[in-house]
């Protein structure tokens, strides 16, 4: 590839599967249950004139902050912010909703491509993309295709990358 012919840095083009958003809530639920039963607990086993009274009305004010990101904002910017491509060329994902990682992979660098599901994914039919390479990076994930979406794009590169390798010897 040429400089002149060099893949251009922009954002990849395609979003995650909408049922991610399901999925995070999902877990931000479960998170939040989590959380309000711990808190239950302490409350119950802490008196109430205990030596922090002010723990009473601060932890479950956490708590209900925690729910309100957790479910009503997070998987929202997550699905916004989550991006990724596949080109002729390369893989591209950008990852993140603080700390954006924008990650370039080319198909010739590519070494394994693996599908996974975890039991939240297969709920929700969703599998994730484990680009393997042999770089410092390591492994690209894209998470949260649609299953069959990422069993297609998984076949895809493990088939292109493998013509680029035979390409070479």
């Amino acid at each position: 590839m040429t400089a002149e012919t060099a893949a251009p840095v922009r954002d990849p083009a395609w979003s995650l599967s909408r049922s991610a958003i399901g999925l995070w809530v999902t877990e931000g639920v479960l998170g939040t249950l989590s959380s309000g039963v711990l808190v239950a607990v302490f409350l119950l086993l802490v008196p109430d004139d205990g030596p922090v009274p002010v723990l009473r009305w601060v932890l479950p004010a956490l708590v209900l902050g925690y729910a309100v990101v957790a479910i009503g904002v997070r998987p929202w910017v997550r699905y916004r912010v989550h991006r990724w491509e596949v080109t002729e060329e390369a893989v591209y994902t950008l990852t993140g909703w603080l700390t954006r990682t924008w990650t370039l992979v080319p198909i010739s660098r590519i070494q394994t491509v693996d599908v996974t599901r975890g039991v939240f994914q297969q709920l929700f039919g969703l599998a994730s993309v484990a680009v393997l390479t042999a770089s410092s990076q390591g492994t690209v994930r894209v998470p949260h295709l649609e299953a069959d979406v990422a069993q297609r794009v998984a076949d895809d590169l493990a088939h292109r990358a493998e013509l680029v390798r035979d390409e070479v010897t």
